[in-house]
């Protein structure tokens, strides 16, 4: 999970790598979010998370 927003962790500079280097990994990206997003969106993210864990 990462926003695209993200002022602290730029998302083109570090995303696409990190995820490279997990076996199994996964992306899902939110367009205008911010670094907080856990916090700022939690309504959004906390059924995604939900959905990530439960699959």
């Amino acid at each position: 999970m990462h926003g695209e927003d993200d002022q602290i962790v730029p998302f083109g500079s570090s995303v696409p790598r990190a995820v490279e280097h997990l076996k199994n990994g996964t992306l899902k990206t939110y367009a205008g979010y911010p670094h907080g997003m856990l916090t700022t969106h939690a309504d959004v993210l906390n059924p995604d998370l939900l959905a990530f864990i439960e699959s």
